[in-house]
């Protein structure tokens, strides 16, 4: 009886242990490296995406080294995104394999009118990472068809910059967290296409990240330029090392810091119906260039740079909270997640009208800044002694 079991128990448990049924061979893929998501003039939706060529590899390819080029930019349109997609896939001999794309770009258009819709198919879709960055650019189908001269393609430029936190890092997840949390606003990269070089084609060049596209609910409603955008980086606390110039009071030069470090608290206070947030920043630098002629290993200079160093961050910040708050009406910065956490009470009777409320929240920006390391000269290199200040 014993081997009549084991047969039969073999019999039928094999056939359920065959787990390669719905394989998909990787020569039968099209690996989709960075999508675009725009209107087209008769309000259908068009997505583009970049589809890396395997065969690109093997000849010793990428843009920049001479070979073939290592991706290729097909198009579907459709009634929405998913009818977009579906067309798409006609267009390619290839199953379309969304979990290498680690880029998505806006149209700004369609920005404008609302990205719900397609983040809504994005975030249902399994294939695409809820890791992967989100962007907002006027020319999102021209991004992907550029051709970097040192990465492979310009999908991993954009990765790379955000990584770098080359401006603000939103991922899939972040963006529907910020569509979905008290404020319901949000904020995206906004990229744009660098000139490209004299004699080069207008597709040999790079994207950058030049700013921030604001979102109320879930359309885009304008931008901060790159200066204001540090004053957002600044409030969220995602400044980490980057180098920072300023120009002491009295000077004709600039002080140059690298790398700055930073560590920012946002403190929620509700007082006789009137509503404060106190920001404090305390940070540090080691100075890399001195334009001016002072002498930083005077104490006494060292001190007057921090308080030079700290209007510099105070003001950018400020700057920032006040185009949110006058200009955008948008809480892109979690004051509404503070105030919500530390006073839920009073938050729950203005959760209806935050808009109402958010410009009146009062700002005090407190800034410690503190200069660590002078350099290995005191002086300024090639002045004078004698026109060295060392008071």
């Amino acid at each position: 009886m014993k081997p009549t079991f084991l047969s039969l128990s073999f019999c039928i448990f094999i056939p359920l242990l065959s787990g390669c049924w719905d394989r998909v061979e990787v020569n039968d893929l099209a690996i989709v490296t960075a999508t675009a998501i725009d209107h087209t003039e008769d309000d259908q939706i068009k997505v583009s995406v970049q589809v890396f060529i395997p065969r690109a590899l093997g000849s010793g390819g990428g843009t920049g080294g001479g070979g073939e080029e290592s991706t290729l930019v097909r198009s579907g349109i459709g009634s929405n995104l998913a009818d977009a997609v579906s067309k798409l896939q006609m267009h390619l001999p290839r199953k379309l394999f969304w979990g290498q794309c680690k880029v998505f770009i806006f149209g700004k258009d369609l920005a404008k009118k609302g990205i719900q819709e397609q983040l809504d198919y994005l975030t249902r879709f399994p294939q695409p990472r809820d890791r992967a960055y989100m962007y907002v650019s006027k020319d999102a189908e021209k991004v992907l068809e550029l051709l970097p001269p040192l990465e492979r393609y310009s999908g991993e430029v954009l990765k790379e910059l955000s990584d770098f936190q080359i401006g603000m890092r939103i991922t899939m997840k972040d963006l529907t967290l910020m569509l979905t949390n008290e404020a319901q606003n949000a904020a995206l990269p906004d990229v744009k296409i660098l000139p490209p070089e004299e004699g080069k084609k207008e597709t040999e060049t790079i994207p950058f990240i030049s700013g921030t596209a604001v979102f109320k609910k879930d359309k885009m409603i304008g931008r901060m330029n790159a200066n204001h955008t540090r004053g957002i980086l600044w409030l969220r606390n995602e400044m980490k090392e980057y180098t920072i110039s300023f120009r002491p009071a009295g000077e004709s030069g600039e002080i140059s810091l690298s790398p700055v470090t930073s560590d920012v608290k946002l403190i929620p206070s509700v007082m006789d119906g009137q509503w404060k947030m106190t920001v404090k920043v305390r940070t540090e630098g080691n100075v890399v260039q001195n334009e001016t002629k002072l002498a930083l290993l005077n104490p006494v200079i060292i001190q007057r740079l921090e308080k030079d160093f700290q209007k510099k961050i105070k003001n950018r910040i400020e700057l920032a909270v006040k185009q949110l708050q006058e200009e955008f009406n948008a809480d892109i910065i979690g004051f509404a997640e503070k105030f919500h956490r530390h006073y839920p009470k009073e938050w729950k009777k203005v959760k209806n009208r935050w808009d109402e409320v958010f410009p009146q929240v009062e700002v005090k920006v407190n800034v410690e800044a503190y200069i660590h390391r002078p350099g290995f000269t005191g002086a300024p290199t090639s002045i004078p002694e004698d026109e060295v200040k060392k008071e």
